[in-house]
């Protein structure tokens, strides 16, 4: 997993995790996707690394909505 740790592939996941929680990992695709977009217009490469970081960081904001939703209900 020390593909995570280059770039700023940890700042991808840890600002995904607050989306998550608080909307859905399909916020967080549609964040990922336009940090990406963002990237490509300014000259770098599309990077599937980067995304994939974003939705883990996603997937688990959206299991902490889930385990609060299921304690308050």
């Amino acid at each position: 997993m020390s593909w995570i740790k280059e770039s700023n592939r940890p700042k991808h996941l840890l600002y995904a995790i607050p989306a998550g929680a608080l909307f859905t990992i399909l916020f967080v695709a549609g964040l990922a996707a336009g940090m990406e977009f963002k990237d490509r217009a300014y000259g770098n490469k599309w990077d599937w690394l980067d995304i994939a970081a974003t939705l883990i960081g996603g997937l688990i904001g959206q299991m902490i909505q889930i385990v609060v939703l299921t304690l308050i209900l």
